[in-house]
């Protein structure tokens, strides 16, 4: 099978080719906005049918939260024209899409993880982008695929575990929020699910998908700082009114994964063992 992968250069994109290497089943095409416009549908119609793709596996977005609420016309067409004109184009070539969403289609006001089955309620631009993203995906591709995580993390790029690492050597204290509640999503486990559900042959439908376990931010950045050796920071935690932001952030973002554990065989890492790989990975990067 031959698959397309988009935003081949953010964090999900990048944790899947360096994962390709083991994965030799199907024939993969990274892009990434040099190489492929996923705006413009004659482009991206002209490629997968030129191509011959079987798959589109949709890891670009605008992911800029706070900034979407300024610019939302970018933000609008990256994550919710783009997906429309992938989906499209898979239609049309008789190919298969997975599409990777996001917690902020949820409002964050429940008291229990969130299920494939609750109604979305976005709360931001970001939020309501990725949401007619997801529409736009399942009204025009017939075998679509999505997968919502949360708190995605890695290596690569910029995130919050980078910053936190390098907050901590630069400040003596450092403010976390401690009243939003969610649980961390490493790339590399996602991308690594991703390529069990092409591999075992994909079910349609919505999915959640995140690490196991719970916890807060505040909770998230002490583990950042206690694996990396940091303990010349103190970490205060805050409420989220002392920490304004223009984007609305969900207050509890917990994803419940069994639809997607028990359809694909999944087993999935708890967030502090995949934080301890992350941590551990970039120290041996910098000592390189």
């Amino acid at each position: 099978m031959r698959v397309l992968v988009t935003g081949a250069n953010g964090q999900l994109g990048s944790a899947m080719q360096a994962l390709a290497a083991e994965n030799q089943k199907h024939t993969y095409y990274f892009t990434d906005v040099h190489k492929l416009d996923i705006c413009n549908e004659e482009s991206v119609r002209k490629y997968v049918s030129g191509e011959s793709i079987e798959l589109i596996v949709n890891c670009a977005a605008y992911t800029a939260v706070d900034k979407a609420e300024d610019e939302k016309e970018p933000a609008w067409q990256l994550n919710a024209v783009a997906p429309g004109i992938l989906a499209r184009a898979a239609q049309v070539n008789n190919a298969a899409m997975i599409h990777l969403s996001t917690d902020y289609v949820f409002d964050g006001l429940s008291y229990v993880p969130y299920t494939e089955e609750c109604t979305p309620s976005p709360d931001s631009v970001y939020g309501f982008s990725k949401l007619e993203g997801e529409k736009e995906v399942m009204r025009h591709c017939e075998n679509a695929l999505i997968i919502r995580t949360a708190w995605l993390y890695s290596i690569y790029g910029s995130n919050f575990v980078k910053t936190m690492i390098r907050l901590g050597k630069e400040r003596d204290e450092l403010g976390v929020v401690f009243d939003q509640i969610g649980t961390p999503t490493y790339a590399n486990d996602l991308a690594r699910a991703i390529y069990a559900i092409i591999n075992k042959g994909i079910t349609g439908g919505t999915y959640h998908f995140s690490n196991e376990g719970v916890c807060s931010w505040y909770d998230f950045a002490l583990k950042i700082h206690r694996l990396a050796g940091i303990t010349s920071c103190k970490v205060k935690p805050l409420h989220t009114a002392e920490y304004p932001s223009k984007a609305n952030r969900p207050h509890y973002s917990v994803l419940d994964k069994t639809k997607i554990k028990k359809t694909f065989d999944l087993e999935i890492p708890h967030w502090e063992e995949s934080l301890r790989s992350c941590v551990e990975f970039l120290n041996l990067r910098k000592q390189e």
